[in-house]
């Protein structure tokens, strides 16, 4: 293969234009609908072959082994298998009703419900999509019955979800603390700020708008019935106990936090709720072993380029300028970051965005002396707000499917939320206490 490269003139030129070539190949192999890991891999070979023909391309395997073999990955499989267990279950009733009867009677108490209740179960779950699909379903006729919109339901269920992304377990986070070498407890507490701003953020925004369109309370729950709702629900919220608690207190660390969230998903759906039987298992495993093995595969192409990307100094032949500036300008850094995230999130799946850019911009970050706690919960955000934002947002495609609707009519309501979303970006960036105040106690 090398030869071909060396015939066709192209071992020749710069790297900078071999890099060009790689990226080009990339896109057309993306337009012709190849999975992302083939133009990953495709690129990572142009720019070995044709750019560095004195090294042994199984190097690039190498990498890709490297990559999946971090020990602090075993949370990703045992964490969607958690939530696997949960959505085949109860779980997500149960979080609901309780929200609910507490929420429901306030001004806006419906979709404060739903924001509330979609943040809880992200906690819970660590997936957007898994909380899409598992409070959409009986979220959207409440929202509706209420008064509110479909386009605007639709939107807030989405959106809403996205906080799992960076409320602890947050695969995210995850895939940033492997690329990054950053800690993952150390992320997953930084998380919590941020996912409270933006649930915060969605609350008034609902309440705003219950004013404005005039729609009405509904009656308040009695006191029994909410003590019933916690004591049916009281168990399910161990589940965020489990992982932040147990990280926090330094019981636990991310990986073991996860195996303890499936042994206590397993317990609670089979022995004391009993929805989940036994011959359920299998299904519930191959459905966690499909998804496992498609972010594996992600991760092992996303190392591998991300190596090739680095020792071909492609960081520092696009970011030059920006990496003069750098220790001057920090939050134009950040902001800068903060755009390029968002922009790729757009287009492409929140992971291999995190997996091609983090390596990118590692030089600035370190130029500038970022907190690459701080700068994490930045990328998480922009791949939280990627999932819910056209054109190719992972959610609204779940939406599309679940709620069977037209994908112009899922995406009708997204904006308000994308301007909140995108305000939290900003407050985020410019006050970073938000995200780094609770992992400074634990210092």
């Amino acid at each position: 293969m090398s030869e071909w490269f060396e015939w066709s003139g192209l071992s020749s030129l710069p790297v900078e234009q071999i890099a060009l070539v790689a990226a080009i190949a990339m896109i057309v192999l993306l337009l012709m609908g190849f999975p992302m890991m083939v133009p990953l891999m495709v690129g990572a070979l142009i720019l070995l072959l044709a750019g560095f023909s004195n090294l042994d391309p199984s190097v690039l395997v190498q990498q890709m082994i490297g990559g999946v073999e971090q020990s602090v990955l075993v949370a990703v499989p045992m964490f969607i298998l958690a939530a696997d267990i949960m959505i085949k279950g109860n779980t997500a009733d149960r979080l609901l009703d309780l929200v609910a009867k507490f929420f429901s009677h306030l001004r806006g108490g419906v979709p404060v419900t739903t924001a509330i209740s979609c943040t809880l179960f992200g906690a819970v779950s660590g997936s957007t999509q898994a909380t899409v699909v598992a409070m959409g379903r009986p979220l959207k006729p409440r929202l509706q019955e209420a008064g509110y919109s479909e386009r605007f339901s639709i939107a807030l269920i989405i959106n809403a979800s996205d906080i799992a992304l960076l409320i602890p377990p947050s695969i995210g986070m995850i895939i940033y603390g492997v690329v990054s070498g950053t800690s993952v407890g150390d992320l997953f507490i930084a998380g919590i700020g941020p996912g409270i701003m933006i649930l915060g953020l969605f609350a008034l925004y609902c309440y705003g708008l219950s004013v404005w369109k005039k729609i009405p309370v509904q009656a308040p729950a009695s006191w029994p019935e909410r003590l019933t709702a916690v004591r049916r629900a009281v168990l399910a919220l161990g589940f965020p106990v489990i992982i932040i608690g147990g990280i926090y207190t330094g019981t636990f660390s991310p990986t073991e936090a996860a195996s303890m969230s499936v042994a206590y998903a397993l317990m609670l759906e089979m022995l004391v709720y009993r929805e989940v039987r036994v011959r359920d298992l299998p299904s519930i495993a191959l459905s966690t072993g499909l998804i496992t093995a498609v972010v594996f595969i992600l991760v092992a192409a996303g190392m591998a380029f991300s190596w090739i990307i680095s020792y071909a100094q492609i960081p520092g032949l696009l970011l030059g300028d920006v990496i003069t500036m750098a220790a001057d300008h920090p939050y134009r850094v950040l902001a800068l970051i903060a755009v390029a995230y968002f922009i790729g999130c757009m287009f492409v799946d929140p992971i291999v965005v995190i997996l091609v850019l983090t390596p990118i911009f590692s030089p600035a970050i370190a130029a500038a002396g970022l907190d690459p706690v701080h700068v994490g919960t930045i990328i998480v955000l922009q791949a939280a707000i990627g999932s819910a934002t056209p054109p190719f947002g992972c959610d609204i495609f779940t939406a599309v499917a679940i709620f069977r609707r037209p994908y112009l009519e899922v995406i009708r309501g997204t904006p308000p939320f994308v301007f909140i979303l995108l305000l939290s970006t900003v407050l985020l960036i410019v006050f970073p206490q938000i995200a780094l105040f609770l992992p400074s106690l634990m210092r």
